[in-house]
């Protein structure tokens, strides 16, 4: 059977000028072309993060390179190989982390930085994985060392950040908190594998934290937050705790008492995904899919989906996301699959 040749344009989703949702309109562009590394993927189905919407905004530029499309994680089908490319074939049907390039039929993407699609898992929850699952695994495993028997306090627990981290933190035997910020919500936290879920319109993380641990406090924590989140993070710390910073929601600056990190030998760190090399990205690519694949094909963890959009409902998917009331990810359908 003859493969369809590609076209020569494609729908996208274009930011006309930073702003609000409505600024993201469908357009017509060239389809991109593999460079000798890369990969052409005709694209099902593409995820939606909160550096979308930052980079919406104009608070995110892409780094240089990179597409101006938003969009940074996308699963399909490969449909042309550069001549660098040594894994991936034409037909393959991957997932992959981007720099940017994802809204669109079409999204060139590093070949190091592609993953077949898990056994056992659709393209929609496809989608929703190389972003989230790659910062979870980065932050919270390698930055973090979480070990199993530990506490960990994971905030924004039903973000798509959240539900990955969840999950993954308890099936790999660790004890999880999470703040969430709604019955409903904390009861999902719950049912992903937190032992605690915390309201925090409701209670006192800290307070809830101090209790639930006998005041021991927990090992590591990870953050969206920032801001006047961050001393009360170093509260919750148990000595040799790590603070692991992945957001910065609540704000970029805070003051910070040196003497209360070498007392209890406090660890901050924290780290972005997409500035880095394409090299770095395959070596996490590879640790991933060694650690992470065998989980998700076997069901014992799977991205929560909370919503699909047609691909030219970009804008709509962006207002649920700033609504706030979304449980797990949104994502983005061409109607390829």
């Amino acid at each position: 059977m003859m493969s369809t040749p590609t076209p020569k344009q494609m729908t996208a989703i274009e930011i006309t000028t930073p702003g609000g949702p409505e600024v993201l309109r469908p357009v017509q562009r060239a389809v991109p072309q593999p460079s000798d590394g890369d990969v052409l993927i005709r694209v099902d189905a593409a995820g939606v993060n909160r550096p979308d919407v930052l980079q919406r905004r104009g608070q995110y530029p892409p780094p240089p390179g990179a597409s101006d499309i938003p969009g940074l994680e996308v699963a399909g089908t490969v449909v042309e190989v550069g001549p660098a490319v040594t894994r991936w074939r034409v037909g393959d049907r991957v997932c992959a982390l981007v720099s940017g390039g994802g809204y669109a039929e079409y999204c060139v993407a590093p070949g190091p930085q592609c993953l077949p699609i898990p056994e056992n898992v659709d393209v929609i929850r496809a989608a929703a994985i190389p972003e989230t699952f790659f910062t979870v695994w980065t932050n919270l495993f390698q930055r973090g060392a979480l070990r199993p028997g530990e506490r960990v306090l994971i905030h924004g627990g039903t973000s798509g950040i959240g539900t990955t981290a969840i999950q993954l933190a308890h099936v790999l035997g660790s004890i999880v908190f999470a703040t969430a910020g709604s019955k409903e919500k904390c009861d999902a936290c719950r049912r992903l594998g937190a032992s605690v879920a915390i309201n925090y319109r409701e209670k006192d993380f800290v307070d809830v934290i101090r209790r639930e641990t006998n005041t021991a406090g927990v090992d590591v924590i990870l953050d969206i937050m920032g801001g006047d989140y961050f001393n009360r993070n170093l509260d919750c710390l148990a000595p040799d705790g790590r603070l692991v910073q992945i957001g910065l929601l609540g704000g970029a600056t805070t003051t910070l008492d040196l003497g209360r990190v070498m007392r209890r030998r406090l660890t901050i760190t924290g780290s972005t995904l997409r500035v880095r090399t394409v090299e770095e990205k395959g070596a996490l690519a590879r640790e991933v899919e060694r650690n992470v694949w065998p989980l998700l094909s076997a069901g014992r963890i799977a991205p929560v989906i909370d919503r699909t959009f047609a691909l030219t409902e970009a804008s709509a998917a962006h207002q649920r996301m700033e609504a706030g009331e979304h449980i797990g990810k949104l994502v983005l359908t061409t109607g390829g699959e």
